[in-house]
């Protein structure tokens, strides 16, 4: 006997059972698949829920919107005002993103499980979903593993991904002309964190802050990437950070040292005056914990015949916070919406699909590739171009422009006097200036975003090229 559904779901996680959720409720027979016991679900890895776990309260209102669900304590541990990004000479401070919240995962990951099985979906935990089943170049359903470790095929009408960044299905789709079966590796952040309980040395907002999540730019700590300290309800703390790969080979190259993300992290952590005694607050076995991130902008296409993509198997979180959670909520509401109507159509050809590509991209997408340019830029600069841009290039209103993926009209003539104080100031001004363009130029190409699949081919080029352009111009430079 085979096993038939409308949609299958692959992954519990964010997307995962909104998406399940939001079909099911459209009337679709679905089928929720997740590698995790139940009361792990949504767990990443065999470390826990590894995540800063912050999400924007914008996000959380879409979901309310769309679905119903409110949220509250104790998914909802910590409102913070604000998400402020800091220099590494503590002396510029930017409002990065708006008031939000700092989850308790584990609690907010069972309240959208909820939801599914509520709304009809059919859970089955401890399932390893190895592969997509292929037929006629279309997806038909997932082979994997069940809780007895038993090979067991499953077909529906149409697939979801929500398996995350190592997902088995999208990595061995067909070769196709719409979804890039990999990452490449100087797009992936390595991440780790710790969730600390501790002792209150002295207040100094710019390490701690129980009203705001804190990232620290800093090329000798966070090659690549940054930290981030974000407060948790009582004394409790996510602290931890990013790196990318190459940018750590550079600058261990480069001061003869040998660090790894997790000596790096501890160092982290004890540079932070504010902390003392932290003790490692593990409930879940959730304490600490390492993943990897995509920071690039997600895959231009998020379908092909018979499948779609949501959050981190879609590489989703935003490049320059790593940020996934908004993401993936929003993809997981419109996901789950145009499955099921897809499969009421009893089309789920790319081109029935393709609906799903413009509603994503119209509400989060279309700013992606654009934050990913600015990414690559900000990998180029080294902690005294850091200092000295936060200081002089942007104000904070147009620091804050661009973290939401718009475009700052610089007040070109101004800042341009200010860094006549030095050469190397002003190529770096000039980079900027260059980064900027490429960013407006992108933003445009994603408003053209095609309106079927016949001219994605020649679109998807134009970005790859104004990409790859950026890429050529700004190498990862440390130290």
């Amino acid at each position: 006997m085979v096993e038939q559904y409308d949609i299958i779901v692959a992954g519990a996680g964010m997307s995962g059972s909104l998406a399940a959720g939001m079909a099911s409720k459209a009337g679709s027979n679905v089928l929720l698949l997740d590698r995790n016991k139940e009361q792990e679900v949504g767990k990443k890895t065999n470390w826990g829920w590894v995540c800063g776990d912050a999400v924007a309260n914008d996000h959380l209102k879409f979901i309310h919107a769309e679905a119903g669900l409110s949220f509250s304590a104790p998914e909802l541990e910590q409102y913070v005002d604000g998400v402020y990004a800091i220099s590494p000479d503590l002396e510029s401070k930017y409002l990065f993103e708006g008031e939000g919240y700092v989850l308790d995962r584990p609690a907010f990951e069972h309240k959208l499980l909820e939801f599914a099985k509520n709304s009809g979906a059919h859970y089955v935990p401890e399932f390893e979903v190895e592969g997509p089943i292929m037929e006629n170049g279309f997806v038909v359903g997932v082979f994997g593993k069940d809780a007895k470790k038993q090979h067991k095929e499953l077909r529906a009408k149409l697939v979801i991904d929500s398996l995350g960044i190592a997902t088995q299905i999208r990595r061995k789709l067909p070769e196709n002309p719409y979804v890039d079966r990999d990452v490449d590796v100087d797009d992936i952040e390595a991440t780790g964190r710790y969730i600390y309980e501790f002792d209150l040395d002295h207040e100094d907002p710019m390490y701690f802050d129980t009203k705001n999540a804190l990232i620290h730019l800093n090329q000798q700590i966070a090659p690549g990437g940054y930290g981030w300290v974000f407060p948790k309800k009582g004394l409790k703390v996510n602290i931890g950070i990013g790196v990318q790969k190459r940018s750590l080979e550079i600058r261990n190259k480069k001061l003869g040292k040998g660090d790894t993300l997790h000596s790096l992290m501890d160092e982290y952590v004890r540079m932070n005056p504010v902390i003392k005694n932290p003790r490692l607050f593990n409930a879940n076995n959730n304490g600490k914990g390492y993943w990897s991130v995509a920071v690039r902008h997600q895959m231009e296409s998020l379908v092909f015949n018979g499948y779609m993509g949501a959050g981190d198997s879609m590489a989703m979180p935003n490049p320059i916070s790593a940020g996934g959670i908004g993401p993936s909520l929003v993809a997981g509401i419109l996901a789950g919406k145009n499955a099921a109507l897809a499969v009421q159509n009893r089309d789920v050809s790319v081109a029935a699909l393709w609906k799903y590509n413009l509603d994503f991209n119209e509400k989060y997408g279309k700013k992606t590739a654009g934050l990913e340019a600015f990414r690559v830029y900000l990998q180029s600069l080294n902690n005294d171009l850091l200092n000295y841009g936060m200081k002089t290039f942007m104000s904070a209103d147009e620091a804050e422009q661009i973290s939401y993926g718009l475009i700052p009209e610089l007040h070109l003539a101004a800042k341009f006097r200010l860094v006549l104080r030095g050469a190397k100031n002003i190529n770096a001004f000039k980079n900027l200036l260059y980064v900027v363009k490429k960013m407006k130029l992108l933003n445009e190409i994603y408003r053209d975003y095609p309106k079927s699949p016949e001219s994605f081919p020649q679109w998807r080029a134009s970005v790859r090229r104004e990409l790859e352009d950026v890429k050529a111009r700004f190498k990862p430079n440390p130290v």
